[in-house]
């Protein structure tokens, strides 16, 4: 009895160490990961929280319908990759920010005392065209020269929807450039 006892106390034990060992390697991120692929992961949530933010200024303030579509494809696009881009560094440990730096959040609070079309051309120009050329040399680079393979494929996979926004937003901005300054 005392026997029996002793072993079922000892195979609980086991079972115990062995789950809390699996639970550390669940919660473990699988490899570590370059300062490259860290870089990039903090970088584009950055970027895309920005453009979000941007963005949703733009809905608010703009009267120009084309400005206000753009806008609203910005803040669904990015809103969207941004949720994928939180869970992929969840599971490889890596923390990023739901906000905008504070150099960026400067930038859009700038861009927030614009008016009229001047409001419409610095957005386009701004948000629109220099943040996704940027964004594409920063995903472009991960493809390069990233060394794990989820982060990098998902790069590759956001990469054409990044570059259908820059030629959404040089149309724009050709358009808000057209506008008569007020």
């Amino acid at each position: 009895m005392k026997s029996n006892s002793l072993t079922l106390l000892s195979t609980a034990a086991l079972a115990l160490a062995v789950s809390m060992g699996a639970h550390a390697q669940a919660s473990a991120p699988a490899a570590k990961l370059s300062h490259q692929d860290k870089s990039f992961l903090k970088n584009a949530a950055e970027g895309g929280n920005a453009e979000v933010a941007g963005s949703k200024v733009a809905l608010a303030q703009s009267a120009n319908a084309d400005v206000k579509t753009f806008a609203q494809m910005m803040i669904d696009d990015h809103g969207k990759a941004g949720a994928e881009l939180k869970g992929l560094a969840d599971q490889k440990g890596v923390k990023v920010s739901d906000t905008p730096t504070i150099t960026q959040k400067t930038e859009i609070k700038m861009l927030s005392e614009r008016k009229g079309s001047s409001f419409d051309q610095h957005y386009a120009d701004s948000i629109g065209v220099k943040d996704h050329q940027d964004t594409i040399k920063l995903f472009q680079k991960e493809v390069d020269k990233g060394t794990d393979a989820d982060v990098k494929a998902w790069a590759a996979k956001t990469l054409p929807t990044l570059q259908h926004h820059l030629e959404a937003a040089q149309a724009l901005k050709a358009k808000t450039d057209a506008e008569p300054k007020s």
